[in-house]
């Protein structure tokens, strides 16, 4: 299973860079615009939420590539005061949904750590249309 990693600064420019990374990297998988959406939305809940988005502060995602399933981690700096979790805001609420559409895009996700510092995995499974399996 090939492995990529990166670490992008805490700067919101920088989302841009992660998106555009996922697409070089993945080239073409039928996963691409998923995981660049996936990785722009954890990222953002990073730099809003934790020390990632401070000065200093990065935030690492971690993009792992099989026959089966596209991974997508991202890894944040830490000092929040709140856990990741999926929200069901207003209808004119400006935040709220970032991980609940990565919920929606995603077959799986886990939440790891604590406030010094929190992992979101976000798994994308491929589609099976052999054996009898429906297609997603």
């Amino acid at each position: 299973m090939p492995t990529h990693q990166r670490t992008f600064p805490g700067d919101p420019r920088a989302l841009r860079t992660a998106r555009h990374w996922i697409h070089t990297t993945l080239n073409g998988h039928p996963h691409t615009d998923d995981a660049a959406l996936i990785v722009t939305e954890l990222g953002t809940n990073a730099l809003t939420h934790t020390a990632s988005g401070d000065g200093a502060g990065t935030f690492h995602v971690t993009l792992t590539v099989s026959e089966r399933t596209t991974t997508i981690t991202v890894t944040d700096a830490g000092h929040s005061k709140t856990s990741p979790e999926i929200q069901h805001p207003p209808v004119n609420a400006t935040h709220g949904r970032g991980l609940g559409m990565v919920a929606a895009l995603a077959d799986s996700i886990t939440v790891q750590g604590d406030d010094s510092g929190r992992t979101i995995t976000a798994e994308l499974h491929a589609n099976d249309c052999r054996g009898g399996h429906p297609c997603r």
